[in-house]
């Protein structure tokens, strides 16, 4: 499959701070790479420069073919944006947003308005599509930027933490919806924070931290970089935690992590260790709320990879902006500017 996205050495400086360090992408046709990596890491940056809304230091990309500092015209033709923040005219409906987003990619009215009507159908926002969006709920925020950026039914899309702020309903909608844009032939760079997201709908994964790639494959492969399964035990008396700590340490590998009265440790031979755990567990009569087995989840591969949780929220790799670009109807004014 050819490359629909490809960067090398992309860098990006802000004075004294380097956001992007290098940073290499490639994503095949029909695939979806997610970006994973905790606030400040650098994965707004990226898709700014992708998208053309910035221009970088070094490093060259390109978009479905096309270079994206020789043609950045071009480029916008053949991407939808959706942002971290819903680009949508709050004054005007539903329908009149898609509609006029139809028009700047040069629809004409009639085909503008048929695509509007489409799109609103697709996101479940047709009993809605004649309100102003400012009456929309988040969620419904979201699909209707990410709908806009489907207008010209573009080759790639470019979702930039599009469930940041969601609760969990909204953002299995999302989720949904995705689905439905990869199973008919999109290609997607999406952006998260949410480590269950990437796990769920990327088919690669390339982990960012302080603007630099620290790994990359499969969530199985990365998976996989942790050694082996996690016993999880929940201590009942927050008195008998020590006690439960050293027998942990006795059947695991590496160090036990330890939130309050629940336990964590890697262990090599899963069924057997939990088996030795229980046992000693009843013979020192600690009592155990919950206790089992489970594969090591990308949190524990950020752990591993970074030494701090994905979630950190460290800015200090990625300088942020008030104005946010938005959706693809910011990439198209941008274009006339």
């Amino acid at each position: 499959m050819a490359d629909m996205i490809r960067a090398r050495g992309l860098v990006k400086r802000y004075k004294e701070v380097e956001a992007l360090r290098g940073l290499d992408l490639d994503v095949p046709e029909g695939t979806v790479l997610a970006l994973l990596g905790p606030n400040g890491a650098g994965k707004t940056t990226a898709v700014r420069c992708l998208t053309t809304l910035l221009v970088p230091d070094e490093g060259t990309a390109e978009i479905a073919g096309v270079d994206v500092l020789a043609d950045p015209q071009g480029v916008r033709r053949r991407i939808g944006l959706s942002g971290q923040y819903a680009a949508v005219d709050e004054h005007l409906t539903g329908f009149e947003n898609l509609t006029m987003v139809g028009r700047l990619y040069g629809l004409d009215k009639r085909r503008a308005r048929e695509r509007g009507r489409e799109l609103l159908a697709r996101f479940d926002l047709s009993d809605a599509g004649d309100r102003p969006s400012k009456t929309y709920s988040g969620g419904m925020r979201r699909r209707l930027d990410l709908a806009g950026a489907l207008v010209a039914e573009p080759p790639v899309l470019v979702l930039d933490e599009p469930t940041t702020g969601l609760d969990v309903r909204a953002r299995q909608q999302m989720w949904d919806v995705i689905r439905e844009l990869v199973a008919s032939g999109a290609t997607l760079l999406l952006t998260t924070q949410y480590l269950e997201e990437a796990d769920r709908l990327a088919d690669d994964i390339v982990v960012i931290d302080h603007g630099q790639a620290i790994a990359h494959g499969t969530a199985d492969e990365l998976k996989a970089q942790t050694g082996g399964e996690r016993i999880e035990v929940v201590i009942g008396d927050r008195s008998q935690v020590d006690t439960a700590v050293r027998l942990l340490r006795e059947v695991t590998v590496g160090e036990v992590q330890i939130d309050e009265r629940t336990l964590v440790g890697a262990v090599a031979d899963g069924p057997r260790s939990l088996r030795r755990l229980l046992d000693g567990l009843e013979r020192e009569g600690v009592g155990v709320l919950d206790i089992g087995l489970r594969r090591p989840t990308l949190d524990d591969v950020f752990l591993t990879l970074t030494g701090h949780v994905a979630d950190a929220g460290d800015r200090s790799g990625e300088i942020t902006e008030t104005d946010h670009p938005g959706s693809a109807l910011h990439l198209e004014k941008e274009s006339q500017a």
